[in-house]
């Protein structure tokens, strides 16, 4: 093992832990306990495409958008989330190394996904922050000065509230996120799920809404406007914005790493990847059935935790679209600009007064928890994918994440005070990080499956759950692409 390029075949770890012990309550407990990455992923997700978007939705088109919000949490919370971390834990390679050298221009996939999250994420922040700082002008009115115009306090909460997730941010370890992230999704659960029950919703429309996939509700008179003009637009942004951006999948891949899941745990895992690095075919790992069925074995843990990242989503993201098809559908309800939040909790203080504090504690947690992880995410990517495509320079992780701070406090400071409207920045932030971005990697995460040996390759039925996935995605970032072109540029 001195000689990298000598490696030979290497001897799978052996099963520990929880994992190789017999089933048993103490067992299923220590399953749950590895929820960790995944909870990131999913508290993440849990922005403005939860809070808002799936919201209106709910109030316009009342149950029957449910099957939208179960097919993109399929899709992105088990599919792409499990896929891209099965690659690193069965081959132990960063998946940044591996995509660095697709033909082409080195590096050409790796620095375009970079692009495009670091060009659209000031997009998505402003819809997040937005109406937080509209939401603490409404809580904190009485006591502020009249003589400041409304739009303007607004404005100075939504800065303050970005410049302290960002401040607070660059404090956070990986290993404190994961635990802060955990917390926040067991409070969206809980807050959402007793939201949900006060507000008593259908449960057998919910349920025929979760199943009746490809149906799409007529828009009602009272929809916003720019949702009757661009039907398709507006449906695929619903779906993209279910989940997050494209990093936080990307992401995984490396905290899968972290955790020394599968191979990552190997005791010669830094030899394993310079091998890797120099290699186009893997071929440091064993042929005999006995070792194949360890590493499947040692990769359980994935399974596991995107499998509960993906009902977490799905349980949050879910009860949000309840709370408008229960609440305000009936009301006819139709939000516009950035008082979204607050006129939400007017709404659902005329139902139940115990609601506006779930709501509120529920809102600020999610998008708190979500701006103040998204410095993690960035930097840990830029670091990897910069590394793999110019691997004889060392790129430093903190640096890149103060940089990167830096860059998302301008851009999106100028985009508040700008007063750039609601739907066009989440149209395009919908289209550029999450619709295009997250197709790009779902067809990534299948060649990379694909560059496994033979053996070591996804289960068929999670191969076909995946390729049906990646079509899903491509429908719907080409009707994104197609709804925001001929909204902006007239059709031709």
């Amino acid at each position: 093992m001195n000689d990298d390029r000598e490696l030979g075949k290497v001897d799978i770890p052996p099963i520990s832990g929880v994992f190789g012990e017999s089933w048993s309550l103490k067992k299923l407990l220590g399953l749950l306990a590895v929820f960790g990455p995944a909870a990131i992923v999913a508290s993440v997700s849990i922005g403005a495409g939860e809070t808002i978007v799936v919201v209106r939705a709910g109030a316009w088109a009342g149950y029957r958008l449910l099957w939208l919000v179960l097919l993109s949490c399929v899709v992105k919370g088990v599919f792409v989330t499990y896929l891209l971390g099965r690659y690193t834990a069965v081959s132990g390679e960063h998946i940044g190394h591996r995509l660095a050298r697709l033909p082409g221009p080195r590096g050409w996939l790796p620095l375009a996904i970079v692009a495009m999250e670091m060009l659209g994420a000031p997009l998505a922040w402003v819809p997040i922050a937005k109406p937080c700082g509209d939401l603490f002008h409404f809580l904190f009115q009485s006591s502020l000065s009249q003589s400041i115009a409304e739009p303007i306090w607004e404005n100075i909460f939504t800065s303050c509230f970005i410049t302290l997730a960002l401040a607070f941010g660059l404090r956070l370890s990986f290993e404190r996120l994961e635990k802060q992230q955990i917390i926040i999704c067991l409070i969206l659960v809980t807050g959402t799920l007793i939201g949900t029950l006060i507000v008593r919703p259908n449960f057998r429309e919910a349920v025929i809404g979760s199943i009746s996939f490809g149906h799409i509700p007529p828009f009602p008179a009272w929809a916003p406007q720019d949702a009757i003009k661009n039907p398709l637009l507006t449906m695929a942004t619903a779906f993209g914005y279910v989940g997050g951006s494209v990093m936080g999948y990307v992401v995984y891949a490396n905290w899968v790493g972290m955790h020394r899941w599968g191979l990552t745990g190997h005791q010669n895992i830094d030899a394993i990847r310079r091998h890797a690095f120099t290699r186009d075919k893997i071929d440091y790992l064993p042929d005999s059935p006995e070792q194949v069925s360890q590493l499947r074995k040692l990769v359980a843990p994935l399974r596991w935790d995107a499998g509960i990242g993906a009902v977490v989503l799905f349980i949050v993201t879910g009860a949000f679209m309840l709370s408008g098809a229960a609440v305000l559908y009936p009301l006819q309800t139709t939000f516009e600009g950035w008082g979204l939040l607050t006129n939400q909790a007017h709404v659902w203080s005329n139902i139940h007064a115990s609601l506006v504090w779930v709501y509120y504690i529920c809102i600020i947690v999610a998008l708190w928890g979500t701006l103040q992880a998204l410095p993690e995410i960035y930097a840990r990517v830029i670091q990897e994918f910069f590394q793999a495509v110019w691997h004889r320079r060392e790129w430093d992780y903190h640096k890149i994440r103060h940089v990167v701070c830096v860059y998302i406090f301008v851009a999106t400071i100028v985009l508040v005070w700008l007063n750039v409207p609601f739907d066009i920045l989440t149209q395009i932030a919908g289209f550029i990080l999450a619709n295009f971005s997250i197709a790009v990697m779902m067809l990534a995460a299948l060649y990379l499956n694909f560059k496994l040996p033979a053996a070591y390759r996804t289960h068929p039925l999670m191969l076909i759950g995946a390729i049906v996935s990646a079509g899903v995605l491509i429908i719907s970032a080409g009707s994104s692409g197609w709804g925001l072109a001929v909204k902006l540029f007239g059709s031709a």
